[in-house]
């Protein structure tokens, strides 16, 4: 998987949406999560949605202003961020594990994006 809309440096309050595009015919058939990494701290999961794109979850630190999305006919899951805050700066991964739903457990997915840095200004 590919995040092909790279991060950067943004003012808090803005929009950002991300894009991460797989490659290969399996795409719909892959669920896709989303996780970040601050600048020392631990990865940690933001959402994710399944395969089919009919669930979709967001952990409770950004429910509200980030969400999740798929087009599978480009093979591409979306995870659109509002509002952006400081302390959202972080590089965000995508990553894509062959089952129907998402996992919270970054170890249970094979496939990894190269992960962008967002970082938000005050």
């Amino acid at each position: 998987v590919q995040l092909q809309r790279r991060g950067g440096l943004v003012q808090a309050g803005v929009s950002l949406r991300l894009s991460c595009q797989a490659s290969g015919g399996t795409f719909s058939s892959l669920a896709v999560g989303w996780f970040r990494q601050a600048p020392g701290k631990e990865r940690e999961f933001v959402g994710g949605i399944s395969f089919s794109g009919i669930s979709t979850y967001i952990e409770d630190f950004v429910k509200g202003r980030f969400a999740i999305s798929r087009d599978n006919a480009k093979n591409t899951v979306y995870l659109q961020m509002n509002s952006l805050k400081p302390e959202d700066t972080a590089v965000y991964y995508c990553a894509a594990r062959p089952y129907y739903g998402v996992s919270i457990r970054a170890d249970e997915y094979d496939n990894w994006g190269q992960g962008t840095l967002v970082t938000v200004s005050s």
